[in-house]
């Protein structure tokens, strides 16, 4: 299906693709028919010269000889001042050619509804352009990929899954831990130490598995979690506590 077509008001669509997390062969028919047909890619990054960790899982996909390569940049930083000005300049950048009618793809690892970049660049995009056609192309989450890496399942039956960020309250994590029967712990490479205190506080380091850039050709498990105190981890990395 075609996606270079602009809306009745000239304006192009934005389409908000999740490319998996890691490996290529991850990313849906649908992600791999608009990414191959988007006049504009948007293409986040977080290090300025670095083209990126989608990048990677992307490229392979991509004519530079007919379609616009956007590198945007979103610093790593927890200045909420920071980040709206690099979310508001990265929309206004996508604007100018979503203006000339031309569809912009912009593209996530994992899915682009959670814990997404993407879900950033919608709020300012919704509000700075109401006028622009949003579409979104969903993606394998990280979260599944590691579950089938580690081969642990994550419900059945009448279980219940939590999600939740590593650097939030302990409070919050805690509590997780004791009601969930699966509880995925997200960016846990700024938090590892404190998680792994919780989980021997609970007594559930044997419950725990840590992986890292699933399905990627760097990707890492380790059941013994305790050995991860200490490590310097990869930012792409997550916890499964399955009781």
């Amino acid at each position: 299906m075609a996606v270079n077509s602009a809306d009745v008001q000239g304006w192009g669509k934005m389409y908000g693709i999740g490319v998996g997390p890691g490996d290529p062969q991850l990313l849906t028919l649908r992600a791999c028919d608009v990414l191959r047909q988007a006049p504009v890619v948007c293409v986040p990054r977080s290090t300025p010269g670095e083209m990126g960790y989608t990048w990677e899982i992307i490229r392979s996909h991509l004519d530079a000889s007919r379609q616009e390569i956007l590198h945007l940049h979103f610093p790593m930083t927890r200045d909420a001042r920071e980040l709206e000005t690099s979310w508001g300049r990265a929309v206004d950048v996508a604007a100018e050619r979503l203006a000339q009618g031309k569809d912009c793809a912009f593209v996530t690892e994992g899915d682009p509804l959670l814990y997404s970049t993407f879900v950033h660049v919608l709020r300012q995009l919704n509000r700075r352009y109401p006028q622009v056609e949003v579409q979104i192309v969903p993606g394998v989450s990280s979260i599944l990929a590691a579950a089938a890496t580690a081969r642990v399942p994550l419900a059945d039956g009448d279980d219940c899954v939590a999600v939740l960020p590593a650097t939030g309250s302990q409070e919050m994590l805690e509590l997780a831990l004791s009601r969930f029967d699966t509880v995925v712990l997200i960016k846990v490479s700024r938090a590892v130490g404190r998680v792994l205190d919780i989980l021997n506080k609970l007594h559930l380091e044997d419950k725990a598995v840590f992986i890292s850039r699933a399905s990627s050709s760097r990707e890492e498990v380790v059941g013994q979690v305790a050995s991860l105190r200490g490590r310097d981890l990869e930012y792409m990395s997550l916890i499964i506590v399955r009781k």
